[in-house]
């Protein structure tokens, strides 16, 4: 850059919050490009937050892939069993990507009390199931073990404890039949744990049991589960690895991805998406509108200098790069105090739980927050070019100033 042009960006980056009508727009500018940042880093963490959320416990209850007899229909009591026997399990090593699989059976129960009873699905589960889930579930007591020898060692969510009076260490009795049609069974069970994963429509249904009561009670062998629960490292891969599982498994069983089984609640968080995107693009729009017109005020207030540069041989293009340089340094403002702003936020919101959610509606009880430096990186990158490629439409009316007509603007 020559001497002429340095002199005029030293200028323009001295004065530009000196002057009394640039400064408040300058500031305004700046503003919104950081409230555009705080809104559009909120709307992503917090939409992926709840979406991951949302999605990690239907999860822990299904798994990411449920294999089943094509005979099963949807019903918790009419599972036909399928053998353990399988070259696909305990390990399903012909699909990569998979991290876990496991054996489990449903069936339909009334739990009764001396003065109330709730019908719940009782889900038995074995020494290969997958606690992990759980783990962050379990507000009372512990996780069964099931290891051993069969037991009755029972885990049930915190609605159920709340309207059944329930505490760690209770006993009760349970009432199994193929729909009541034949003689009913009682069993009695012992609350080892009270789980509450936030998610009241799965909440209210199922308790955790000891899989070998299912199959006594369906009179299965031994080896004979419900269904299989496949669970896979990457959730973006999943019509992927259904298509893969179901070419591994035997014809007369099927392959069913957990979007499917529970269509409306994927469908309802990829609103999210929609909505993140809009609120990006208005706040970009809104962003670059208000640095524009920043621009222009600094071209008007620069307009001698403009006409001055242009006499001494610079050109226009020289020229408005130099407005350019000075309009991204004011971005950058921006954007520095957008993320320190909406970070912070996003921080004191993951640890400490500032903001609660109605779990009846949203299926959490807070609202979670997820970060990761790739979309921050890419949300600053994108801004910044975005809003840089809008002000190169304002720079253009550089090129039609008049040297001798801009000497004379006062």
């Amino acid at each position: 850059m020559n001497f002429e042009l340095f002199i005029a960006k030293r200028i323009i980056g001295n004065k530009v919050y000196k002057s009394s009508v640039s400064a408040p727009i300058i500031k305004i500018g700046i503003a919104a490009i950081a409230i555009g940042v705080i809104v559009m880093l909120i709307a992503i963490a917090t939409g992926f937050g709840l979406q991951q959320k949302i999605r990690d416990k239907v999860v822990a209850f299904n798994g990411h892939i449920e294999i089943t007899n094509f005979d099963t229909n949807a019903s918790d009591e009419s599972q036909v069993p399928i053998s353990t026997k399988q070259d696909f399990y305990p390990e399903f090593n012909s699909v990569e990507g998979i991290k876990h699989i496991q054996g489990v059976a449903t069936k339909f129960a009334v739990i009764r009390t001396e003065t109330d009873f709730e019908g719940v699905v009782v889900k038995g589960v074995g020494a290969d199931y997958n606690w992990d889930y759980f783990k962050d579930f379990l507000v009372e007591g512990r996780l069964p073990d099931y290891s051993k020898e069969r037991n009755e060692e029972i885990l049930i969510s915190s609605y159920l404890a709340n309207r059944l009076r329930f505490e760690v260490g209770d006993t009760f009795q349970t009432l199994f039949g193929e729909q009541f049609k034949e003689r009913v069974r009682i069993m009695n069970f012992k609350i080892v744990g009270i789980y509450n994963s936030g998610f009241q429509e799965l909440d209210e249904k199922f308790c955790l049991a000891d899989l070998r009561h299912i199959q006594r009670l369906n009179k299965w062998e031994p080896d004979e589960v419900g269904s299989f629960e496949v669970f896979i490292d990457d959730f973006s891969e999943l019509e992927t690895k259904k298509e893969e599982v179901y070419q591994e498994i035997p014809s007369l069983m099927n392959a069913t991805p957990i979007t499917q089984k529970f269509y409306t609640v994927f469908e309802w968080i990829k609103i999210f998406d929609n909505n993140t995107y809009g609120i990006i693009a208005i706040m970009i729009i809104v962003a670059g509108i208000n640095m524009i017109t920043a621009l222009l005020v600094l071209i008007l207030e620069r307009t001698q200098m403009i006409g001055i540069l242009k006499a001494l041989g610079s050109s226009n293009w020289s020229i408005r790069k130099v407005f350019l340089y000075n309009a991204s340094y004011l971005i950058g403002l921006g954007l520095l105090w957008g993320n320190i702003i909406g970070l912070g936020l996003l921080f004191a919101q993951k640890y400490f739980k500032l903001f609660p959610l109605n779990p009846d509606t949203y299926y959490v009880t807070e609202v979670p927050v997820y970060l990761s430096l790739d979309y921050i990186l890419l949300l600053n990158l994108g801004t910044f070019i975005a809003c840089l490629l809008m002000l190169l439409i304002p720079s253009i009316i550089i090129s039609k100033i008049s040297p001798v007509k801009a000497i004379r603007f006062d």
